[in-house]
């Protein structure tokens, strides 16, 4: 290394000194050690120390010296804003340039321009009306809230985290906790979370921010996500006469009037056990049917009969079920209750979306895999209360038990 150390130490020669720090990051990049390069530049430990961690002056009275390091040139694009990026959008802001006609120079999305200016700009004097872009004080800023992992949102503010447990104890769904928090909380955003936070805290190992027992309040009790997969098609079992759903009253598909249900079961271990479930579309109330002796068309038959008869008579107009052969006997049940079925297409459980969503939702308490008749009436009475008594998005965030209620009131 071609390096003079100066004979007056006490000189100080600003361009020599530069010499000498470039010098003394060099012998650092090389892998000595810093007392070994500051002994061959010259210089004091000391030195070395605050030319690589920077220094603040014992009285306060000078500016902080930032560490120094060698800037590394950028090469080819970045899929982050660089500083000298930042320096160009002031310029133009400056200029009155649209925030479209900088992005297309920057060959950047003008969403990217836009949302750079919002989220590291500064009100001017702290005039929330005049807004100002400094490129430096926003490139400082990004690169302090770059750095992950970062703590979460949860792990910090102890309120929320009991309110979002609490919840779950209740089997609230994160999304509806996520709503619940901003009914409770409209002034108080540190309270308000999105229900990916909630998940992410729940799901991802090492975060500790909500207790992993609770991901088992969640309706599908799986503690890691499970990727979406296609429905496997299945084959029609059920024969003829049936009243397809495209003969379903247009009233029952707009949900416009209450008293259209839609019905199926689900099975327990082995085939073995069912409890048959209802939700009307308008509400989206649930009925569990108890079939202690077996799913045969009988069975399922005489369970309907009893529950519909239980209903005001504006509050059972038709039932839709898929193609299953519990509905064998459609045709002795209209002729007891005087309600027509209507039955879907095959491989289209969409056509009963209510009630497809409703069965997901009472695996929580019912779960694949286990004998279903050790539930007696009351049990089944108990999870439809609590099913009933959770708010629902579709329903502006009212229960199914309140919207039936007004029903029944009007």
């Amino acid at each position: 290394m071609e390096f003079e150390i100066r004979e007056d130490r006490q000189r100080r020669v600003g361009r020599r000194l530069t010499a000498e720090r470039e010098a003394y990051f060099q012998l650092m990049q090389q892998g000595y050690s810093s007392r070994e390069a500051c002994r061959i530049v010259g210089i004091n430990i000391r030195t070395g120390k605050k030319w690589r961690n920077g220094h603040h002056s014992p009285g306060g009275t000078r500016k902080p010296v930032p560490p120094i390091h060698a800037e590394v040139p950028a090469s080819g694009p970045s899929r982050y804003l660089r500083e000298d990026d930042r320096v160009h959008i002031a310029d133009r802001l400056r200029e009155g340039a649209g925030v479209r006609t900088i992005a297309a120079e920057l060959g950047r999305s003008p969403s990217t321009i836009s949302r750079e200016i919002r989220r590291n700009g500064m009100p001017l004097c702290g005039d929330a009306s005049r807004w100002v872009y400094r490129p430096h004080a926003a490139h400082r800023r990004a690169e302090r809230r770059r750095p992950r992992p970062k703590p979460g949102k949860i792990a910090r503010h102890p309120e929320l985290r009991d309110f979002i447990q609490q919840r779950l104890d209740l089997d609230w769904s994160p999304e509806q906790i996520c709503h619940a928090l901003r009914d409770a909380f409209p002034d108080r955003p540190e309270m308000h979370v999105a229900h990916e936070t909630v998940y992410q805290a729940l799901y991802i190992q090492g975060r500790g921010e909500l207790r992993r027992e609770l991901a088992g309040a969640l309706r599908t009790g799986r503690t890691r996500r499970k990727p979406h997969r296609q429905a496997t098609s299945r084959q029609p079992r059920f024969a003829t006469p049936m009243v397809m759903i495209s003969e379903r009253p247009a009233e029952a598909n707009d949900r416009a009037v209450p008293g259209h249900w839609e019905g199926d079961l689900i099975i327990g271990k082995d085939g073995a056990s069912a409890i048959g479930t209802l939700v009307e579309r308008h509400t989206r109330y649930v009925m569990l049917l108890h079939l202690p002796n077996g799913r045969t068309a009988e069975h399922v038959r005489d369970a309907l009969v009893e529950t519909v008869r239980t209903l005001p008579a504006h509050l059972v107009r038709s039932l839709t079920w898929d193609q299953g052969s519990e509905m064998a006997a459609h045709g002795s049940f209209t002729v007891a209750t005087g309600v027509p079925v209507y039955f879907c297409d095959p491989a289209s459980p969409w056509q009963r979306g209510s009630n497809e969503n409703t069965n997901g939702l009472l695996r929580q308490y019912f779960p694949k895999g286990t004998d279903l008749s050790v539930h007696d009436p009351e049990h089944l009475t108990a999870v439809a209360a609590r099913l009933n008594g959770r708010p629902r998005k579709t329903l502006d965030w009212e229960t199914p038990a309140e919207r039936l209620h007004k029903l029944l009131a009007a």
